[in-house]
């Protein structure tokens, strides 16, 4: 039986593709300008001289500067969660899901550190994320609240740690080790040097923070 060959994409989709590929483009270079000059260091300017045509050709895929920022806080946010996700999907639940998830965090933002900066550090005070752009962060810390659930329920915390405070603590903990290590050691990978080795040792703190209950003893009659 012969088969009509299948017509070809309409006009419209071979654009849309196209437009597609050239935003990917413009947020990959985007990227690179940031990791060579520093999150402050990007400009619709430098991006378009790298894409080759005219600044003003920018505006028709991103309307600012800080539309890219937002596209960029997008796209680093969703491969970050997705990060995190494996690895914990890939643990035991509870403390060690999470140490799992925020060391598989670590690794993806050294790896990443523009993104990573412009994700969780603030270089750019006059930029903020939008709802949607900042979706991925509420699903990244609900992740983390669910670990310390099911940590408080396998009795290896105790109850005070399924808060918000146990989950702030935690930050400051992977935050300040990235800190130390972006600053003084920025080329060496997760595991390596002196400070993200310390992380593990810092989530060791965490049951004395948050002592799980220790079961009552029956008294003799």
């Amino acid at each position: 039986m012969r088969t009509e060959p299948s017509a070809p994409a309409p006009t419209s989709d071979r654009r849309a593709r196209r437009r597609q590929e050239t935003i990917e483009e413009i947020l990959d270079i985007a990227q690179a300008v940031m990791t060579e000059e520093g999150v402050n260091g990007l400009s619709l300017a430098e991006v378009a001289r790298r894409l080759g045509v005219q600044p003003p050709s920018i505006y028709k895929y991103f309307p600012s500067l800080m539309a890219i920022y937002d596209a960029l806080f997008l796209r680093g946010q969703v491969e970050h969660l997705a990060s995190m996700r494996e690895a914990m999907a890939n643990a035991t639940p509870g403390l060690d899901a999470l140490t799992k998830g925020l060391e598989a965090s670590g690794r993806w933002l050294l790896a990443h550190r523009a993104l990573g900066q412009l994700m969780f550090w603030r270089p750019v005070p006059s930029f903020e994320p939008s709802d949607a752009s900042f979706a991925p962060s509420i699903e990244m810390v609900r992740l983390q609240r669910a670990a310390l659930a099911d940590a408080v329920a396998a009795g290896e915390l105790g109850p005070g740690a399924d808060s918000d405070e146990a989950v702030y603590l935690i930050s400051t903990f992977i935050a300040g080790v990235l800190t130390q290590a972006m600053a003084n050691e920025p080329d060496l990978p997760w595991g390596e040097g002196r400070f993200t080795p310390t992380f593990p040792k810092l989530m060791q703190l965490v049951p004395a923070l948050y002592p799980p209950r220790t079961p009552t003893k029956k008294r003799r009659s």
